[in-house]
């Protein structure tokens, strides 16, 4: 029931505003103020676990988390799994299973993997991604597993060259290979955005940038669902040390229960 919920909140006119959390705490806010979905973010729960982005967390610290966030919160959650923590169809499978049986109602899954030695991102090779998304989708099938399958492809993260016409072309072969969406992070100039949208019947995920347009404008596009990736939590980090800052600078507690000042919160960036 959730799965199809989800699923419909894509084809609305407006975009699906999705709130990234990483915790009980940012999910149940979500939900207490009204949004109508959330979505984990991978680089958000490895930062807060003390690790770097780019699948150093194991699978089942991330099912920890998801698991106490479905106990507690009733929105529909849809889970980022990376590059899905296994170059193994059939394992990426099981993982995604054991999300499904805790109440998860989307996947993200992204095209690009992270250099464990040096940090390096980059992106695979789209026939070979394509071919194990096949696979991955034919599995789930086999093993009755409904899932919104978003796939992240991430041509203009990397800035690769020609990003429209490589970013179209990927599109294509996810969708034969079974993408229920496509996710397009650092995409923002709006023919751009256009023509993504334009060249596929998927709905189009983009990610909040310093220099996106507003939602109306992203509607006007035809977007379907925009979402915050790990910008929230950080900005949440940033007030942290804003307020730890401005405690040792008074030499009191009251700025805990102050607004965060402007200036200090610039001086601490």
């Amino acid at each position: 029931m959730k799965t199809t919920q989800f699923t419909l909140l894509h084809q609305q006119t407006a975009p699906l505003l999705l709130c990234n959390v990483w915790d009980v705490a940012s999910a149940k806010t979500a939900e207490n103020l009204g949004f109508s979905a959330i979505g984990t973010s991978s680089a958000a729960i490895a930062r807060m676990l003390g690790y770097a982005d780019g699948e150093h967390m194991e699978f089942e610290e991330l099912l920890f988390i998801v698991k106490r966030i479905t106990t507690c919160c009733v929105l529909p959650l849809s889970v980022d799994i990376e590059a899905g923590f296994s170059e193994n169809p059939q394992i990426t499978a099981a993982y995604i299973r054991a999300l499904a049986e805790v109440g998860v109602v989307g996947i993200n899954i992204e095209d690009s993997k992270v250099n464990k030695t040096n940090g390096q991102r980059t992106l695979m090779n789209e026939n070979s991604f394509a071919s194990y998304l096949s696979a991955l989708t034919t599995q789930l099938v086999k093993d009755n597993i409904s899932l919104f399958i978003n796939v992240r492809t991430d041509t203009f993260l990397l800035g690769v060259e020609e990003a429209v016409k490589e970013t179209k072309k990927r599109v294509k072969l996810y969708q034969t290979a079974g993408a229920g969406g496509v996710f397009v992070p650092c995409i923002v100039q709006t023919e751009a955005i256009k023509m993504v949208v334009k060249s596929t019947t998927l709905p189009v995920n983009i990610m909040c940038m310093p220099d996106l347009s507003d939602f109306d404008t992203l509607k006007s596009l035809g977007v379907k669902r925009i979402s915050m990736g790990n910008f929230l939590f950080d900005a949440l980090q940033d007030d942290l040390a804003a307020r730890l800052s401005n405690i040792v600078q008074a030499n009191s507690f009251k700025p805990i229960f102050e607004p965060v000042s402007q200036p200090v919160l610039e001086q601490v960036l």
